[in-house]
C-alpha cells in the first residue's frame, strides 16, 4: 500500500462534475485541483461579492475624507452668490421704503419687495447651512456605519468565496492517482459516498504484516525485513519495520491455506520497503522478518 495508505477524495458539496482533468499514475501537489463541480453560479456570487465589498470601501473612504475640493468650492460658491441677492434684495426693500415714504409708490410695492428680501435671506441660510453640513468632519456614528458596511461586505465575500472553493475538489497530499472513479456529468455528494479519485503517496511502499501472538515478542522497531511474490520469482525487496501496533486483534488476512487457523490473535506490523522497491498498489506479498542473534 502507500506510505499514506490510499485515500478516496470525494467532494464537499453536491453537484454535478464539470470536469476530472487527473488520470490514473497521474502524479499530483497538494493541493492540485483533481475534479471541479459546475460552478457558474458560485462564480457569479464571487463577483456580485466582490463589487458590493468595492462600494463599500469607496463608501467609507468618502465618509473619511469629506466632500470632495469642487463640492467645498461649489457650497462655497451658492453661499456667496446667496449674500450678493440678499445685498440686491435689501438695496430694493430700502429704496422700496424711502419711496413709500414720499408717497411715490403703493403697499403692494413695498410687500413684494420685503418678501424678495426674507427669502434672499432664507437662501443664503440654507447656503450656509448646506456649506457647514459639507466643511464639517463625518460624525462618529456615520464613520461606525460605513466600517460595519465595510466587515458585512467582507464577510459575504468570504463566505461566497468558501462555498465558490467548495466546488474545487484538491489533493489532500502530494502523490499518485491510483484510481480514477469518477468522470465529468456525474453526480456526487458531499456524503463521501461518491469518491471521485483514489491517491496515495508512493515514493515509499509500505506493507501491512500480521504477526501471530507467539512470535510477536520477535519483532521490534526498526528490524530489517524483505518481501517476496510470486510474480517476481525469488526477488526480495528490502525493508524494515516502522511501526508496531498497540493492540492485539483478530486476524484479517488470509494466506489461502486450507489448513490456515483464524482464531488466532495477531498484531498489525507496519513495513516501510526501499525506495527502489517498485510494486502494485494492493499486491498481497510474503514478510520475512531478519532475526539477529
Amino acid at each position: 500500500m502507500p506510505r499514506s495508505e490510499e485515500i478516496l477524495v470525494a467532494a464537499a458539496m453536491t453537484g454535478r462534475l464539470a470536469a476530472v482533468p487527473v488520470e490514473e499514475g497521474a502524479t499530483v501537489a497538494a493541493g492540485q485541483i483533481l475534479a471541479t463541480l459546475e460552478n457558474a453560479d458560485h462564480l457569479a456570487r464571487v463577483s456580485a461579492a466582490e463589487a458590493a465589498l468595492a462600494l463599500a470601501r469607496a463608501e467609507l473612504e468618502r465618509t473619511l475624507n469629506g466632500a470632495r475640493p469642487a463640492e467645498r468650492a461649489e457650497a462655497a460658491a451658492a453661499v456667496a452668490e446667496a449674500e450678493a441677492a440678499l445685498a440686491l434684495a435689501k438695496l430694493e426693500w430700502e429704496r422700496q421704503q424711502g419711496l413709500s415714504q414720499r408717497h411715490v409708490n403703493n403697499q403692494q410695492d413695498l410687500d413684494r419687495s420685503r418678501s424678495a428680501y426674507d427669502g434672499a435671506a432664507a437662501r443664503l441660510a440654507r447656503a450656509r447651512f448646506q456649506r457647514e453640513v459639507i466643511d464639517s468632519p463625518p460624525r462618529a456614528d456615520e464613520q461606525a456605519r460605513a466600517a460595519a458596511n465595510v466587515a458585512l461586505a467582507q464577510a459575504r465575500l468570504e463566505a461566497a468565496r468558501a462555498l465558490f472553493e467548495k466546488s474545487l475538489v484538491r489533493s489532500p497530499i502530494a502523490g499518485t492517482v491510483l484510481r480514477k472513479l469518477r468522470h465529468a456529468g456525474e453526480q456526487v455528494t458531499e456524503l463521501g459516498d461518491t469518491p471521485i479519485v483514489a491517491i496515495g503517496d508512493i515514493s515509499t511502499l509500505r506493507v501491512r504484516a500480521e504477526v501471530d501472538e507467539a512470535d510477536f515478542a520477535l519483532i521490534r522497531s526498526g528490524q530489517e525485513a524483505y518481501v517476496q511474490a510470486d510474480a517476481f520469482g525469488a526477488r526480495r525487496f528490502s525493508g524494515h519495520v516502522v511501526r508496531l501496533g498497540q493492540r492485539m486483534g483478530r486476524k484479517t488476512l488470509r494466506s489461502e491455506q486450507p489448513n490456515e487457523r483464524m482464531d488466532t490473535r495477531v498484531l498489525e506490523v507496519l513495513i516501510d520497503l526501499e525506495r527502489d522497491a517498485v510494486l502494485p498498489v494492493g499486491l498481497r506479498v510474503d514478510v520475512y522478518f531478519e532475526l539477529h542473534g
